[in-house]
């Protein structure tokens, strides 16, 4: 079991003390590893940390030293390089989704806002105002097919239609929506 890398290690420690597994050498091949494989500075001993768990988890399962520990690292501490950047690419994926849906939701509130400012507004209009909105926004009529509708000239429709939508922006205005 890590007979290789722990026996020219280990001869300095004291009985009690656990081993490194990583003599200095091939701590420095280690770090150097990552931060050629683009893995920050302030991630290099975590990085370090990695290999010798991986190193530690192959001596528990039974298994024997890699014949080039220094090798083994190197190939260990590549892998884990590239799997940093694949999470960090997946957490940068994830913060554009919930900042995208965040938006939606912000913009789904703002609609939902100015709908019921605009159903206050409309409420507060005078009959014949409302009845000339209506019939132009919500059911797309023209002014000629508002007028026939309603059996009055043109510009008694663009007259109410002017007055409603001055006093709906007003309101809309007055209450901060837009």
């Amino acid at each position: 079991m890590l007979r290789r890398g722990t026996l020219r290690r280990g001869r300095g420690a004291e009985e009690g003390e656990p081993r490194d597994p990583l003599d200095p050498a091939q701590v420095s091949r280690v770090r150097a590893v990552l931060a050629l494989g683009g893995v920050p500075a302030s991630e290099l001993p975590d990085g370090v940390q990695q290999v010798r768990l991986k190193l530690l988890e192959r001596a528990a399962d039974g298994r024997e030293a890699p014949r080039d520990v220094s090798a083994w690292a190197a190939v260990v501490a590549s892998n884990w390089a590239m799997d940093y950047h694949r999470a960090r690419r997946r957490q940068e994926r994830l913060g554009e989704r919930l900042a995208s849906l965040r938006a939606e939701s912000h913009a789904v509130e703002e609609s939902k806002v100015l709908s019921m400012a605009v159903a206050k507004g409309l409420d507060e209009l005078t009959d014949t105002q409302r009845q000339v909105v209506v019939l132009r926004f919500y059911a797309d009529l023209s002014v000629r097919g508002i007028a026939e509708r309603l059996g009055v000239p043109e510009g008694t429709v663009k007259s109410r239609l002017h007055g409603a939508v001055r006093a709906l922006r007003a309101r809309l205005h007055e209450g901060e929506v837009v």
